[in-house]
């Protein structure tokens, strides 16, 4: 067998040396990029495209949002939005337990931060790899955004319905409104279909997302009288 020469392991280097400044610069490099630039498409995006979907994506800034809408995204998804540092333990905690309950009903306990983590920069899908890099961009994007642009982003790249993303691109698709007209009914309707986009309608609602939408609509109230979305400030 022939010696490995030093041009095989110069070669080897090199290749340590490009992925080492992947792991270490793209990242956070993208952080800062989409902390200002709104991000032009996800993964999800293409593969819901690929899938025949369609692709209905308008950004909005949050201060042309309702501000029922981030109200009722943080009632139905992430209660403690505002006080977690990217992670809610307590929730993953009580999915876990959920989940060995019923098995057959996965629920899952990611935060509104590990959401905009997964949607912007990952793909879809679930394994270890794309779980640990959804942590580390979740830890930059907290760090580097802060809650109202992470709120913002979440609220414009999130899938509210087959081939529609964000706020303004539902508001129009389901209710013919703008996005910052939008009721605390209708925001608690679009908040209501987060988990299961592709199979329930914030327009035309079966009864279990009718009845998730009333425990929704009465959240609101509660996180504007509790400040729990006060770190987003008003629009």
């Amino acid at each position: 067998m022939k010696p490995v020469g030093r041009g095989f392991w110069r070669g080897v280097r090199r290749l340590l040396v490009v992925f080492v400044l992947i792991v270490l610069v793209v990242p956070p490099l993208s952080v800062i990029v989409f902390r200002f630039a709104p991000p032009p498409i996800t993964f999800l995006m293409v593969e819901r495209l690929f899938e025949g979907h369609g692709l209905d994506y308008h950004w909005r800034p949050l201060s042309q949002i309702s501000p029922a809408l981030p109200e009722a995204a943080v009632a139905a998804e992430d209660a403690r939005f505002c006080t977690h540092h990217g992670f809610d333990f307590q929730a993953m905690e009580k999915a876990m337990r959920h989940n060995e309950r019923r098995p057959d009903r996965l629920k899952g306990g990611s935060t509104i931060s590990q959401q905009t983590a997964k949607n912007v920069f990952l793909w879809p899908g679930r394994s270890y790899v794309r779980k640990g890099l959804e942590a580390g961009y979740t830890v930059l994007i907290e760090a580097l955004w802060g809650k109202r642009r992470i709120m913002e982003v979440y609220l414009n790249v999130v899938e509210f319905g087959p081939g529609v993303y964000g706020a303004q691109a539902a508001a129009r698709h389901f209710f013919h409104e703008d996005a910052a007209e939008l009721s605390p009914d209708q925001a608690a309707r679009l908040a209501a279909v987060l988990p299961r986009p592709l199979k329930w309608s914030a327009a035309t609602p079966g009864a279990y997302v009718a009845r998730r939408s009333r425990r929704i609509g009465g959240g609101i109230g509660t996180v504007r009288d509790d400040g729990l979305v006060d770190c987003v400030g008003r629009s």
